[in-house]
């Protein structure tokens, strides 16, 4: 237990260390007065230097030195601040807080826990798959028209690709193309085909589906990606130049694309 404390206290003391610092520090006055002070006197010491200098006259600079100087002596001074009270609410807060937490976490902390074990991570994605094969079976029984097919797969796609399944997510997310046509849902597919490593398919898909949506910034924008990937940077920056020209000014994804630009091919 203490090999697990020690280390707990010693991460307090040192983040508490600065508010300490501060709450035994001598206290400085830092007035409106203190301010006003030192600008006067500043402006005495540059009269002076002034005159020494020959660029003020002997008049001018006594005239000058009697109006600062009765400015120094009008200056209101600042009430007296007692900080005894602050010092104590900071004093208190301090030796509250580790103690609080320390009180929770002793009453409701396991330093003892172990990380998760092999096979229960390997349990964890075995449930996973579970559920996807669950959601697959249920895809079997629905009509290919029934809006749940589509929500399906896109549930199966976006699953596997979080668990690095690339080949399965791509699968999933082109069920779900046969469906209905949806750029975002393209744009999902290529990004796995990338990842994947299979360029030229993501070429493929993207020349296919760009003529049925123009305009839509994310396939463009990787179709740009898509050529550059494959080793055809002329063909990218023609791409995201021409993205760049129909672009509005202040879209946020602008400055992405500059990036791309600027890059080096």
């Amino acid at each position: 237990m203490l090999s697990v404390w020690l280390p707990i206290c010693l991460l307090a003391i040192a983040a508490l260390l600065p508010v300490g610092a501060a709450l035994f520090a001598t206290p400085q006055q830092r007035g409106r007065n203190a301010a006003d002070l030192a600008f006067y006197r500043a402006q005495l010491a540059e009269l002076k230097r002034e005159e020494t200098a020959g660029r003020l006259d002997a008049v001018g600079a006594q005239m000058a030195t009697l109006e600062v100087q009765r400015r120094l002596l009008a200056a209101p001074l600042d009430a007296p601040r007692d900080g005894r009270l602050g010092r104590l609410v900071l004093a208190v807060t301090l030796a509250a807080v580790p103690l609080l937490a320390g009180g929770l976490y002793w009453w409701n902390g396991i330093p003892e826990m172990p990380s998760a074990s092999l096979a229960t991570r390997l349990a964890e994605s075995g449930q996973e798959a579970t559920m996807i094969a669950q959601v697959r079976a249920q895809l079997a029984k629905l009509p290919v028209n029934d809006p749940r097919t589509l929500e399906g797969w896109l549930l199966i796609g976006n699953a596997e690709r979080s668990r690095n399944q690339l080949g399965a997510a791509a699968e999933a997310y082109r069920h779900a193309l046969a469906l209905r046509f949806e750029p975002d849902v393209v744009g999902q597919l290529a990004q796995v085909l990338l990842e994947d490593g299979q360029t030229e398919a993501a070429v493929a898909l993207l020349a296919e589906a760009l003529p049925q949506a123009p305009q839509h910034i994310g396939l463009r924008f990787l179709s740009g990606l898509a050529e550059e990937r494959a080793g055809r940077p002329a063909n990218a920056r023609r791409i995201w130049q021409a993205l760049l020209a129909d672009a509005p000014p202040g879209v946020p994804w602008r400055a992405m694309v500059e990036r791309k630009l600027s890059a080096p091919p």
